[in-house]
C-alpha cells in the first residue's frame, strides 16, 4: 500500500508518502530545498548525493512523522537552517 498527501506548509506545499513495507511504513516528506526521511532510508548516501536531507525515527504514521523532532541531519540540510532535534514542523518550513 502506499499512501500520498499533500500538507500545507504556511502558503506552499509537501508532499508525504507512505510506503507499507513488510514490517514497518517507509516515510519521506518532501519539499522543493530537500526532504524529511524516516530511518529506513540511508543519511549516508544523501550525503555523498549533497541532498539537503534530514532523519527521523520511532515514526510509522505521517502524522508521527509531523509530530516528530529531527534526529540527524546532511551538511547541505545544515545550510539551509536545518538542525538536529528541530521539531519536523519547523523544518518542513524551510525545505517547502
Amino acid at each position: 500500500m502506499i499512501r500520498y498527501k499533500k500538507i500545507k506548509i504556511g502558503k506552499k506545499y509537501i508532499e508525504a508518502l507512505l510506503f507499507n513495507l513488510s514490517s514497518r511504513n517507509l516515510i519521506v516528506l518532501k519539499g522543493r530545498k530537500g526532504y524529511i526521511m524516516c530511518g529506513y532510508l540511508n543519511l549516508k548516501a544523501a550525503r555523498k548525493f549533497k541532498d539537503a536531507a534530514a532523519m527521523i525515527t520511532g515514526i510509522s504514521t505521517i502524522a508521527e512523522a509531523l509530530k516528530a523532532r529531527i534526529s540527524a541531519v546532511t551538511p547541505s540540510a545544515a545550510k539551509i537552517g536545518i538542525y538536529k532535534n528541530q521539531p519536523v514542523k519547523e523544518a518542513l518550513s524551510i525545505i517547502a
